[in-house]
C-alpha cells in the first residue's frame, strides 16, 4: 500500500495547508499514540475515495516546534483538519480509523 502523508515544516507549514482539505498530524517519534495512529493515517491516505479528496501532512513537533506553539498544541497526537486554510476541525490524542474518517469526510462538502 503506497502511503501519501507527506512531512512538512515549520517553514511550508502555510504553504501545504492553504488550499482543499488537508489532514495535519502534530506527531513525535518517541509518542506511541502517534505510531498507533500511522497504520490508520497511512490507509486513509491510501483510500481512493479519501486519498483524492484530502492531502494527508505530519509535522514533527521536536523538530519543527514553532508551528505547533503558535497554535496552541499541547499534546501529542493532535490532527487538525483544514478547509482553504482555516482549521475547521482539531482532534487530540489516538482515535478509532472510522471515527476519524467519519470527521475528514464532514468536511468534504
Amino acid at each position: 500500500m503506497e502511503t501519501n502523508v507527506k512531512e512538512i515544516h515549520d517553514s511550508n507549514y502555510e504553504q501545504e495547508t492553504s488550499t482543499g482539505v488537508t489532514v495535519v498530524d502534530f506527531r513525535a517519534d518517541w509518542c506511541p499514540p502517534c505510531k498507533m495512529m500511522d497504520p490508520i493515517l497511512k490507509a486513509l491516505s491510501a483510500n481512493d475515495q479519501l486519498g483524492d479528496k484530502v492531502k494527508f501532512t505530519s509535522i514533527n513537533v521536536d523538530n519543527d516546534p514553532q508551528t505547533a506553539a503558535q497554535l496552541g498544541v499541547q499534546g501529542i497526537p493532535t490532527f487538525l483538519i483544514k478547509k482553504d486554510g482555516k482549521i475547521v476541525s482539531t482532534m487530540v490524542g489516538a482515535r478509532p480509523k472510522d471515527a476519524f474518517r467519519a470527521e475528514i469526510e464532514k468536511h468534504l462538502n
